[in-house]
């Protein structure tokens, strides 16, 4: 008797495929929970639907079992094969997976460009510290030609550098950032013009998660003959700006018996007078030519956000954005003049923004979006703070946010966006750049993609208008991007370039 072979199963398989599309469908129309979340529901839901179907494909597909093996075969060597064609690059700021081919062109060391090495010394066109002199992402000493089809940017150099989220502070000639190299975590010091290496210092530490990505993340700050940086472990080094040498070094963490947030530590550190002030368990006060203890502020656990010198109410005052709390300080002693909590189970990055008449902006992204608070005093003296308006349409996740005449850009989770801070309803939202960063300069916004492209945007409230773009570097680059007079310098987690860009007040011929 002939036997007839049974026909395949599919309804188990069609009914899971279903599922899964429905449950995208549902994740992505629902305004329940923030992208991040959205997409890793996404990204389970793809597994899931992997995991069940090769479960289908064992025991309910009813194919022969040669069929079935072979086809497993098929699926395994599959993934074997990618693994070797493609190179796991960590995660995006939305947690998107990041692949990338493992034959990738190699980074080119260096691409000089032979004319113009001769700058004109800086001064009041120095970028010393995280974003600018003002540390605020505001330049207003270059105005920028915003025709760069016929004046195109001029690269000046390409390198490869360690990895690392930090940015270059510049003073002069000299660029100074931070990377890792293997289990050192490195203060390395360009020459501007060149991209040659004038001094390197190193400390045996290394951080790193598949999330948040290798090496240290905040930004070098230059003041004087001085260098302090503070390492992702929370290494704070004092060097010497000429050579590098250290002159000396205290974990904040550890002296301070603060934990140290769990996605590396990203404060660049500020100096005010004789001070170096840094977050460690909250703000922390050294002496600038010791590194001795100067004060202790209100403990706090510590964000992601760097402190940042503003006034409000008349007061000059240190604020710094901790984990769930805003505090601000009396520059010199560190007395707590006032505090603002904020939801805790988001990660405080951004930095907070000053505005007229008082008032400070502060912003997350993970769905929480924008607060205005004004702060006032009493007749006693005492601070007020009172909230102005709330709004879920600017989340910084963890970039910055610009106030321009009279209203606010920044990139609301990955996607730029115009605020008007009279009430925070949204003017536009447009041009998916990612999770990237933003400068003023002058009277264009120029943003630094995720992704490594730089884009000039239209400050404008009436509607989102870009003038020009250029793909500046690999990789990804949640680094700031710094400018110098017309020297624009730009990196990635695996390489970094100086681009001379073409302005109005200076011949860039």
């Amino acid at each position: 008797m002939e036997h007839t072979p049974k026909s395949i199963r599919w309804w188990p398989l069609w009914v899971v495929i279903t599922l899964a599309i429905l449950g995208a469908l549902v994740t992505w129309i629902s305004d329940a929970g923030h992208r991040q979340d959205k997409i890793l529901l996404t990204t389970m839901i793809v597994i899931g639907t992997i995991i069940l179907g090769i479960l289908w494909l064992l025991f309910f597909s009813e194919m022969r079992w040669w069929i079935r093996l072979l086809t497993l075969a098929v699926i395994v060597s599959s993934l074997l094969l990618s693994t070797n064609l493609f190179e796991f690059k960590g995660f995006s700021g939305d947690l998107v997976p990041i692949f990338e081919w493992r034959w990738q062109e190699g980074q080119t060391t260096h691409q000089l460009n032979s004319t113009n090495l001769s700058a004109p010394q800086m001064s009041i066109t120095d970028y010393p510290q995280f974003l600018g002199q003002n540390r605020n992402g505001v330049i207003s000493t270059t105005k920028l030609n915003l025709d760069w089809e016929s004046s195109p940017p001029q690269l000046i150099w390409r390198r490869p550098v360690g990895a690392g989220w930090s940015g270059f502070a510049i003073v002069g000639n000299s660029a100074i950032t931070q990377e890792q190299e293997d289990t050192w975590e490195k203060v390395v010091c360009y020459e501007l013009h060149t991209g040659d290496v004038k001094w390197s210092h190193q400390d045996r530490a290394r951080y790193n998660t598949p999330l948040a990505g290798l090496g240290p993340r905040a930004t070098p700050t230059i003041s004087g003959n001085r260098v302090y940086t503070v390492g992702s472990t929370g290494i704070l080094n004092c060097l010497d700006f000429e050579t590098g040498e250290q002159l000396w070094t205290t974990n904040i963490f550890k002296e301070h018996k603060a934990d140290v947030p769990p996605w590396g530590v990203s404060i660049s550190p500020l100096v005010y007078d004789e001070l170096v002030v840094v977050s460690a368990g909250g703000a922390v006060a050294y002496h600038r030519e010791t590194g001795e203890v100067a004060w202790v502020g209100y403990r706090a656990k510590s964000g992601y956000s760097s402190p940042f010198l503003t006034t409000l109410a008349g007061v000059e005052q240190i604020v710094i954005f901790n984990q769930g709390l805003v505090t601000a300080h009396e520059p010199l002693s560190g007395e707590m003049l006032w505090m603002q909590p904020w939801p805790t189970s988001v990660e405080c990055i951004s930095q907070p923004v000053p505005l007229p008449n008082d008032q400070l902006l502060v912003s997350s992204g993970y769905g929480v979006g924008a607060k205005l608070f004004q702060i006032s005093r009493n007749p006693m003296d005492e601070f007020n703070v009172s909230t102005i308006w709330e709004t879920i349409y600017l989340k910084a996740k963890f970039t910055n946010v610009i106030y321009y005449n009279d209203y606010l850009y920044g990139l609301d989770d990955g996607i730029f966006a115009c605020v008007n801070p009279a009430d925070g309803t949204r003017q536009w939202k447009r041009g998916r750049y990612g999770h990237g960063q933003t400068l003023l300069v002058s009277d264009v916004l120029l943003v630094l993609t995720e992704s490594g492209e730089v884009v000039l945007v239209d400050p404008n409230p009436e509607t989102h208008t870009e003038h020009a773009s250029f793909a500046a570097v690999k990789g990804k680059s949640w680094n700031t991007p710094a400018l110098a007079g017309d020297y624009l310098l730009v990196r990635s987690d695996r390489e970094a370039a100086c681009y001379q860009l073409p302005t109005l007040n200076s011949d860039t011929e």
